[in-house]
């Protein structure tokens, strides 16, 4: 049994996205959870290929407002800028401010196990609603779409902008620990849009685990894992 998007939570949603929809079953299926859905129609009617889809648009804007915005960062800092701006986390925050989670069409065993809270689920979601605004208005209104959200976190980061395995392994021999290490955990994906899982181990501490579509990407979130565990890094 599986609880529809009510018709308020829905014109709420599309209100706060700002974008006058002509396919509104787009936006429909963008918030639509597999467990919604027969599993005959898992793969084209739930939110996950609009999800794909979405993170590469939300990459090309951010990497785009970021190499305009900044004309003086070198290719580390605009990688650790972009690493915080397109992050689970906040496009979770995201997904809450336009408030994704009470319009999601899922069911009912997801709904109840807080699956409209999900930090995961509210991310990917907010993804495939980039995505859903790409393919009705084209890129220019994908564009406006996410430079209205996520400019004003660009211009209001304050977190490190140093490399993260620099500063961890920095950390570790300040006190007196040996160099992390680095072992990948696992490796998801095409070849051409790989996902990888790294795991970074310090001497005496949990093992940090980090994601990304590189190795060298899932190193660096795996080292920043610990230094924000360890309040090296702070918000």
């Amino acid at each position: 049994m599986t609880r529809d998007i009510s018709a308020k939570a829905f014109r709420v949603l599309a209100a706060n996205i700002g974008h006058d929809f002509k396919d509104p079953e787009l936006l429909r299926r963008a918030l639509t959870h597999a467990s919604a859905l027969a599993p005959s129609e898992s793969v084209k009617g739930s939110y996950q290929r609009l999800e794909f889809l979405g993170d590469r648009v939300l990459g090309l804007v951010v990497a785009t407002m970021l190499h305009a915005q900044f004309p003086k960062a070198d290719e580390g800092e605009l990688a650790r800028r972009f690493n915080q701006m397109v992050r689970r986390e906040t496009c979770a925050e995201i997904a809450t401010e336009l408030q994704i989670g009470e319009a999601m069409r899922i069911g009912q065993a997801e709904a109840q196990t807080g699956g409209r809270k999900k930090t995961a689920l509210l991310a990917d979601m907010c993804e495939a609603v980039i995505a859903a605004v790409y393919l009705d208005g084209g890129f220019d209104a994908a564009c406006t779409f996410v430079e209205r959200l996520w400019g004003p976190r660009m211009l209001s980061f304050s977190g490190p902008l140093r490399d993260a395995k620099t500063t961890l392994q920095e950390w570790a021999q300040s006190r007196g620990l040996p160099t992390p290490q680095y072992e990948v955990i696992s490796r998801e994906g095409p070849d051409h849009a790989p996902r990888f899982v790294v795991g970074v181990t310090v001497k005496g501490l949990e093992r940090g685990q980090g994601r990304g579509g590189s190795k060298r990407t899932a190193e660096q979130s795996a080292a920043e894992a610990v230094l924000r565990r360890e309040s090296v890094w702070k918000e």
